[in-house]
C-alpha cells in the first residue's frame, strides 16, 4: 500500500506524541467527520462554530484509522480506542504537516490570488497541467487559514505540479499562507472592489494581495494583470521584495503574454494570443471575456512552469464552467425549455459586470427573455449602497430588460433602474425563488448571481428540482 504519510513522518512533522497502537501510515486527510474514507486520518480542528473533537466518534464510525487531537481534549476522548497523535493545537499540527509536505516536494508550485477569478483560474490550471504530469490542487475554494495547509498536507510526495488558491478578507491573511506554499509562480488575477467593507480603497486591497510575493521562491515569477489600474503598484511591490522576474498578461501593448483578439459567443469563445513571443489561436469551451483573460494567465503560467503548451491549449477547448461559476443548464418546461446560467457562488462589482456581459451575449429565441436574477454583494461596507446602485449601468448597457432582485442591499439597485426595466423585488431569497420558479417561460435565459451568503443557490436548486434536463441538443442558445 502507498501511504500519503507514514505515521512516523507525521509525528516528526507535527511534534506530536503517539497514543495507542498506531497504523503504519494513512492514505488521506480529512477535517470533516462526514467525508472520512477508510484509512484516513481525522484532524479534530476547533473552528469558529464547531469543535472537531465533538465529532471524533463519528469519524471513527465512518472509518478513520487515526485521529489527531489536542492534549487538552484527550481526557474527554478516553473512551475511544482508536489510535491518536496528540498535539498541543490541532490546527498548528496541520500547518506543520503542510509545511513538511512542501519541504519534501519537488513539484512546480503555482499560487493564485486576486479579487476575481481565483477558483476559475485554479481549476483551469488543474486541468491544463494534467497532460504534463501529476497535478495536485485544492478542492472547492480551500483558500484560507485551514484550507491552504490542508491542501498542502494532502499533496502526494510525487506531485509534479501543485496549484494553490490563496484568499483573504483582511490585511495580513495571505502572508503566512504564501510562506507555507512557497510558489514558483504567483498569479494575481486582478484587483477589484471586493471586501471593500474591510478596506478603504483599491490600493489597500492591492497591498493585501501583494503579500503573496513574500513566499515566492528564489528565481520565481510574479504574474500580474497589465490591464489593471494597480499594476504599477504591484510591480513595484514585487521588485521591492526581491522578485526579479515580474511578468504580465492582458491586452496592454507591453504585456508579456498578450491578448490580441477576442471573439465571444454565448457558450464558447476564442482568442488570438502572443505568449511571450509564441503566437497561438485558442478556443475556450466557456463564454466570457473574463474567462479568456483568466485563460491567458493560465497559459502564461504553463509556459513559466515549462509544461506542455500545445496540450494545455487543447484542454481549454473542452473546458466547461463549474457549479456556481457559470455552469449552464437547459431545463424542460413541458411546452419548451429555458437556459439557466448558475453564477450563484459569489459576487462583487467586477464579477457582476462580467456575468451580465455573458448574459448579454445570449440570444433567446422567439419570445424568450434575458433575465438577471441578482442578490446582494456582501462585505461592501460603507460603499454598499453606491456599488449596488451602480449596477444599473452595466444592466442598461447589456440591454437586459428583466431584473429580478432579492436582499436588503439590492433595494438600491431597484431604485436606480428606469421604468423601462421590468423589476421584481423580494426581500427574502426564498420568496424570490418561488417567484422565479413560477415565472420562467420557454426560451428564457436566466442568470442567477449573488454573494454566497445570500443563498441564491436555493434559487438554482429550486429550478433544477422543478424542471428536468432538456435533452434536445438541436437548438442553441
Amino acid at each position: 500500500m502507498t501511504f500519503l504519510w507514514t505515521t512516523k513522518d507525521m509525528i516528526a512533522a507535527m511534534a506530536g506524541r503517539p497514543y495507542g497502537s498506531l497504523p503504519d501510515g494513512i492514505t488521506g486527510i480529512s477535517i470533516d467527520s462526514r467525508s472520512i474514507s477508510p484509512g484516513d486520518v481525522f484532524f479534530a480542528i476547533k473552528g469558529d462554530r464547531v469543535d472537531g473533537h465533538d465529532f471524533a466518534s463519528l469519524a471513527v464510525a465512518n472509518g478513520a484509522s487515526l485521529l489527531v487531537v489536542s492534549e487538552a481534549k484527550l481526557p474527554a476522548l478516553g473512551r475511544l480506542t482508536v489510535p491518536m497523535i496528540v498535539v498541543d493545537d490541532v490546527l498548528v499540527g496541520l500547518q506543520r504537516l503542510g509545511i513538511a509536505a512542501r519541504d519534501r516536494s519537488r513539484a512546480r508550485i503555482i499560487g493564485v490570488t486576486g479579487s476575481v477569478g481565483k477558483t476559475t483560474t485554479k481549476e483551469m490550471l488543474r486541468k491544463v497541467l494534467e497532460p504534463s504530469g501529476k497535478v495536485h490542487a485544492a478542492v472547492a475554494s480551500f483558500n484560507n487559514h485551514w484550507g491552504v495547509p490542508l491542501t498542502l498536507a494532502r499533496m502526494p510526495a510525487d506531485t509534479d505540479f501543485g496549484v494553490f488558491e490563496i484568499g483573504m478578507n483582511h490585511p495580513g491573511e495571505i502572508s503566512p499562507l504564501t510562506r507555507m506554499v512557497r510558489p514558483h509562480v504567483a498569479i494575481i488575477t486582478t484587483i477589484a472592489a471586493a471586501h471593500l467593507g474591510n478596506f478603504r480603497n483599491l490600493k489597500e486591497i492591492a497591498a493585501a494581495k501583494a503579500e503573496i510575493f513574500e513566499g515566492v521562491e528564489p528565481g520565481g515569477y510574479a504574474l500580474l494583470n497589465r490591464d489593471n489600474g494597480q499594476y504599477d503598484f504591484l510591480q513595484k511591490a514585487a521588485h521591492a521584495i526581491g522578485i526579479d522576474h515580474v511578468m504580465s498578461f492582458g491586452h496592454h501593448s507591453k504585456a508579456d503574454f498578450r491578448l490580441l483578439e477576442f471573439h465571444g459567443g454565448p457558450e464558447r469563445s476564442a482568442m488570438s494570443v502572443d505568449l511571450a513571443g509564441v503566437a497561438r489561436e485558442v478556443e475556450i469551451g466557456a463564454p466570457g471575456k473574463h474567462i479568456a483573460e483568466n485563460a491567458l494567465a493560465v497559459l502564461a503560467a504553463v509556459r513559466l512552469c515549462s509544461a506542455d503548451l500545445d496540450q494545455a491549449i487543447e484542454v481549454l477547448t473542452r473546458l466547461t464552467p463549474v457549479k456556481g461559476r457559470g455552469a449552464r443548464h437547459r431545463l424542460d418546461l413541458g411546452d419548451g425549455a429555458f437556459t439557466l446560467i448558475d453564477e450563484s457562488y459569489n459576487a462583487n462589482p467586477a464579477s457582476m459586470r462580467a456575468a451580465l456581459a455573458v448574459l448579454a451575449s445570449s440570444h433567446p429565441e422567439g419570445a424568450g427573455r434575458r433575465i438577471a436574477v441578482l442578490g446582494d454583494m456582501l462585505e461592501m461596507g460603507e460603499f454598499s449602497e453606491k456599488v449596488h446602485a451602480e449596477l444599473s449601468s452595466p444592466i442598461l448597457a447589456a440591454g437586459i430588460e428583466h431584473v429580478w432582485l432579492a436582499g436588503a442591499e439590492m433595494a438600491a439597485l431597484k431604485a436606480s433602474l428606469p421604468e423601462n426595466v421590468q423589476v421584481e423585488y423580494r426581500e427574502r431569497t426564498e420568496d424570490l425563488a418561488q417567484f422565479v420558479v413560477d415565472a420562467v417561460r420557454p426560451d428564457d435565459v436566466v442568470m442567477v448571481k449573488s454573494s454566497l451568503g445570500i443563498g441564491f443557490g436555493k434559487i438554482v436548486a429550486a429550478l433544477l428540482d422543478k424542471y428536468p434536463a432538456f435533452h434536445d441538443t438541436g437548438r442553441q442558445i
